[in-house]
């Protein structure tokens, strides 16, 4: 079973709320929501596999988005929870949505953060590049290579080095295991984006997002359960470029009937 952890809500709330990371990262990176979040919930943070806490997978495993959100269930059924918040980052954002082709009734409100709903020119040429080099390059020097890409300007630094730090945490096999997962996501975002959503999905994203923010901008005009809020400053990884903004515009919306 995946690493996780629970914190109890202090309020004696009944309500859960589930934290997802992104590809490389751990649920380390929910440092700034954990605090916050379980005044108001019982909270569940999980590492996904070979990431964080959670054991790398034995040699043969190949992985299946299907295998993931499986992982997932297998957490929330473990602890007895039959529904949950779930909130998601970058990689995050796609299991969460691609669990409601499923388990849509275990899914209360959805906020995601660093969306990825398609994949412009240059996501696709990264990708690409991707492909062609991880069999001959240390994954960590592409990792890195990827995350300056995705999150350049200065005030993304502490995002992007917490990200690479925790990267350097996985094994050569793992990476490359996640890594084919990307020859499926262009089908699955399409599913994506298709889905007829009645489940309420708060969108918030960095202004400077600038490979995912379009697309998010054009699914909420085409779904009426999502909305967006845009954080200035904030680039991919936007709970922690902007944790207080982050932290209590998903409140809101949480705690709105």
């Amino acid at each position: 079973m995946l690493h996780h952890t629970l914190y109890p809500a202090t309020n004696n709330s009944k309500k859960w709320i589930t934290f997802i990371h992104g590809a490389g990262g751990s649920s380390s990176i929910w440092f700034n929501q954990v605090r916050f979040f379980k005044s108001y919930f019982n909270v569940l943070l999980i590492d996904l596999r070979g990431h964080g806490k959670s054991a790398a997978s034995p040699e043969g495993t190949q992985y299946t988005f299907d295998k993931i959100i499986e992982d997932l269930i297998e957490v929330l059924d473990h602890n007895k929870i039959n529904k949950s918040h779930f909130v998601g980052i970058s990689l995050g954002s796609i299991l969460i949505q691609k669990m409601l082709f499923k388990y849509q009734s275990r899914v209360e409100k959805i906020g995601l953060g660093g969306a990825i709903l398609n994949l412009n020119f240059q996501s696709r040429v990264l990708m690409f590049f991707g492909n062609l080099t991880q069999s001959i390059l240390p994954f960590i020097w592409i990792y890195t290579f990827f995350a300056y890409v995705i999150m350049p300007y200065r005030n993304h630094r502490k995002s992007r080095a917490l990200f690479i730090r925790e990267a350097k945490k996985l094994s050569q096999n793992e990476f490359k295991r996640w890594y084919k997962l990307t020859k499926k996501i262009l089908p699955l975002l399409e599913k994506i984006r298709s889905y007829k959503l009645k489940t309420p999905v708060l969108y918030i994203m960095g202004k400077e997002d600038y490979m995912f923010l379009p697309f998010v901008k054009e699914i909420v005009q085409a779904h009426e359960s999502s909305s967006l809020i845009t954080l200035s400053d904030s680039g991919h990884v936007v709970n922690i470029d902007q944790p207080e903004q982050f932290n209590n515009n998903l409140l809101t919306f949480l705690l709105k009937d």
